[in-house]
């Protein structure tokens, strides 16, 4: 490994995760305590609903199921890696896994593409929407393009990924788990750290705020009151 390179890995893998993590807990709590009422979702699905169903719903339940799953594996890799141990365990797992991520891929283009195509939508949407939905696009994209041209990461996640990260947790960053790593899979990573730096400085703070009944609650109805025209 050149010396830029290592440096590059050092700087991506052993200094900014501790940097996205200060500006995550320092940024929220500030938020919290001086703008306490910006804690929303600011949700525009009284602009529009049909199309805000057929995305939110996908993205919402891809992503949470996709992240429990990187909790489970960082939480317990051994386990994982004996379940991976039998071949129908392992492609059974990793179908799932790449089901889950494609669900969460689909409802975040719908997602996106109602920001566009809905002038009442796009009128409400910040600069800073932009910005998350771009990193969330990049996040889950390479997401899936792991799962497909670098398979059975349910396994490497474990054997590599996951003791890199308890490194970090022990204030001991061991890049030599994610060095030899391919590009598209530093890319994934990076981008995470990135959108945990970013996070506070979006509506996403919403899911920080307990309970959270999104997943349970029933669906919204919106009605309209308005004049009915008469020919």
């Amino acid at each position: 490994m050149s010396s830029f390179a290592h440096y590059l890995d050092q700087l991506f893998f052993a200094v900014f995760p501790f940097v996205a993590m200060v500006i995550f807990f320092l940024v929220t709590i500030q938020r919290y305590r001086g703008r306490t009422f910006t804690f929303s979702s600011l949700s525009s699905q009284f602009l529009e609903n049909e199309d805000h169903f057929w995305g939110m719903v996908p993205f919402h339940f891809g992503i949470i199921f996709v992240l429990i799953g990187h909790v489970v594996a960082f939480l317990l890799p051994a386990q994982i890696l004996s379940w991976n141990a039998s071949p129908i365990r392992l492609i059974l797992l990793e179908l799932t896994g790449m089901a889950l991520a494609l669900f969460t891929l689909v409802g975040l283009l719908a997602v996106i593409i109602r920001r566009v195509s809905s002038s009442k939508v796009r009128v409400v949407t910040s600069p800073s929407d932009w910005v998350l939905y771009l990193l969330l696009l990049v996040q889950v994209a390479s997401g899936v393009y792991v799962a497909l041209f670098h398979p059975w990461g349910s396994s490497w996640f474990a054997a590599a990924v996951v003791p890199w990260l308890w490194s970090l947790v022990k204030l001991s960053p061991n890049i030599s788990y994610i060095a030899a790593m391919p590009f598209a899979v530093k890319l994934h990573i990076v981008n995470a750290f990135i959108v945990i730096a970013f996070f506070p400085f979006t509506r996403l703070v919403h899911i920080l705020v307990l309970p959270n009944p999104y997943p349970w609650r029933k669906t919204q109805v919106v009605r309209w009151y308005g004049i009915r025209r008469t020919a």
